[in-house]
């Protein structure tokens, strides 16, 4: 099953501002278990892209908010999520994109940040 993510930075990710609680290592996990990732921000694209750069984490798409539908026609997945901590822009664009939309604290729960072999203890 194809699933996509797209993570908002500020507030979600670890090197956010403010920082959220998803770290960039549960990225490369779920990275690595081939799901196609990126990033939806307020942030410029550029700047997007130099986090992922500097992180070493190659990503499908970095875009803003707004890009959601463009992100969705794009890229064929069986489930599009977008994680966020803001009501007011997204889970609002996530929604009317058409993704699911998760909390960070509710995001960080999902079985997909666990490294394979990892049995969490």
């Amino acid at each position: 099953m194809a699933i996509l993510i797209s993570f908002d930075i500020d507030g979600t990710l670890e090197i956010g501002d403010p920082p959220g609680v998803l770290t960039m290592d549960m990225v490369r996990t779920v990275q690595k278990k081939g799901f196609l990732i990126g990033s939806c921000s307020d942030r410029p694209i550029s700047g997007q892209r130099a986090i992922w750069d500097r992180h070493g984490i190659p990503v499908h798409f970095a875009v803003s908010k707004q890009m959601l539908p463009d992100v969705m026609a794009q890229f064929e997945a069986d489930v599009y999520y977008h994680i966020g901590d803001r009501e007011d822009l997204d889970r609002q664009y996530a929604l009317a994109a058409g993704f699911e939309f998760l909390w960070p604290h509710e995001a960080i729960e999902m079985p997909w940040f666990v490294e394979d072999g990892d049995t969490g203890g």
